[in-house]
């Protein structure tokens, strides 16, 4: 059963990516896709879909991977995508009409609650869209009971931070130049959620998964092309937990912090481009 805590964690989930959240990754979309791109074929690769089957893809977002998923699965399959952002969703919905797709749906619904009709799926996927679950081992049990009997889960999620670059380098440069920040809560609700293996695999055999299995990739993944300092420092000051700190701060602060994390993506500048590092979990299991 979800306490008041953990439904008050939801609440807060939704209307976060219902706001703010929903502005960046709209507008980003096309730079996220491609950021996430080698990431992407990651995982599509590990979850194998295969043409006919139900497919099931969880914090979809802007629909990326619901594309990716209808294309492999072809036309006797089908793919339902979930997201609890409106607006993103809406820009699925108008990537799958411009594709000209026929067996793609996007809803608006939070996962960890949904009651799911019809067929069970054969694949439970997802691509960073289960590490925001306020009671993820009852999520992961209610997404376990809308797949067939020995049908397979799929998700990518982020390792610990110290082994991203992508997000630690940014925010170790504008640390210094920021108010002190509350300490991460390394199990809430967020990117890192699931980075504990221990605590991952614990939760999804509470969740009634079995045969589950972490395996690290760690990605590089081009934030910018080569010489594009400032654009990579745009993007990079405008995602996750930094782009939230610097909204609330005033600008004097906003561009002492752009100048640090600019310096410190210089670093990374090459040939092929602006390139930082980024570790994930592929999450498998079946049911």
């Amino acid at each position: 059963m979800t306490d008041a805590g953990d439904a008050q964690d939801n609440a807060a989930q939704i209307a976060y990516w219902n706001d703010r959240a929903a502005v960046t990754w709209t507008t980003l979309q096309e730079r996220l896709d491609a950021l996430f791109e080698p990431l992407t074929a990651l995982a599509l690769d590990a979850a194998a879909p295969v043409p006919g089957e139900r497919v099931i893809d969880i914090g979809c977002g802007c629909g990326a991977t619901v594309l990716a998923l209808a294309k492999r699965l072809g036309p006797t399959g089908s793919v339902l995508g979930l997201d609890v952002s409106e607006p993103m969703a809406a820009r699925a919905r108008e990537r799958i009409t411009a594709a000209g797709l026929t067996n793609s749906q996007v809803i608006v619904s939070d996962a960890a609650t949904h009651r799911f009709q019809g067929d069970r799926a054969d694949l439970m996927f997802s691509r960073f869209g289960v590490m925001f679950f306020a009671d993820p081992a009852a999520a992961f049990a209610n997404l376990h009971r809308a797949v067939r009997p020995n049908g397979r889960l799929l998700c990518a999620a982020w390792r610990l931070l110290a082994d991203n670059p992508w997000f630690r380098v940014p925010m170790e440069a504008a640390r210094p130049l920021l108010p002190p920040q509350p300490p991460a809560e390394p199990e809430a609700p967020g990117p890192f959620a699931l980075a504990d293996q221990d605590r991952t695999l614990g939760i999804l055999r509470a969740a009634g998964w079995k045969d589950a299995i972490l395996t690290r990739q760690d990605v590089p993944l081009r934030v910018a092309a080569p010489g594009q300092i400032e654009h990579a420092t745009d993007f990079a000051t405008s995602m996750g937990a930094l782009g939230r700190i610097l909204a609330e701060e005033p600008p004097a602060t906003r561009a002492r912090v752009q100048d640090a994390v600019a310096d410190a993506i210089r670093r990374y500048d090459g040939p092929a481009g602006i390139i930082l590092s980024g570790s994930i979990w592929l999450i498998s299991a079946r049911a």
